[in-house]
């Protein structure tokens, strides 16, 4: 003897077995896509993350206290400064540990910065934020929201020179500081 089934009830019954096995069956194709995904992520950035040239910046004996070096890091459109401080600065490099460099693009709208020796200081003309180059080239004031972007340096006691080798930070108005 057959039983009459309501439409109402047979979507019901049906429904719920659909959404019961796709509980229980998600964890698991959900585990193993994301496990895939982070496989390939790390593929990928491993094809993308491109090296830092080593680029020299100049003889740290021939480098006079206080005084700014400009050069072009990592490439020719990126302006820096190097500045030995003439005194032991957290990341300086050297014999003496007090050479740093810095991007001296402003972190706020790229305008170009000044060093100033008198305040120790990086100083942007356009805005008036200003950054110390002792201190990681934290903002010390001004429109910017950023510290500037440190250029990491190596030096070679036996030449005596100083080598630009990476980008701590982004460099103002770039995605990524390798183009």
């Amino acid at each position: 003897m057959a039983e009459n089934v309501s439409r109402r009830i047979f979507l019901k019954v049906a429904g719920t077995s659909v959404a019961g096995v796709g509980a229980t069956v998600a964890p698991v194709g959900s585990a193993m896509a994301a496990a895939d995904n982070r496989a390939q992520i790390q593929a990928a950035a491993g094809m993308a993350v491109l090296p830092y040239p080593k680029a020299a910046i100049g003889k740290s004996r021939a480098m006079q206290a206080n005084t700014p070096v400009s050069f072009n890091y990592p490439d020719a459109e990126s302006p820096c400064v190097a500045i030995k401080m003439g005194q032991r600065i957290p990341g300086g490099v050297g014999p003496d540990g007090d050479i740093v460099a810095y991007s001296s693009l402003c972190t706020h709208m790229g305008c170009p910065l000044m060093y100033d020796p008198a305040s120790r200081s990086f100083k942007c003309p356009c805005h008036y934020s200003m950054f110390d180059p002792e201190k990681s080239g934290q903002m010390i004031c001004g429109q910017a929201t950023e510290d500037l972007p440190q250029i990491q340096l190596s030096y070679d006691a036996a030449t005596d020179t100083v080598h630009a080798v990476a980008v701590a930070g982004l460099i103002y108005g770039r995605q990524a500081n390798l183009l």
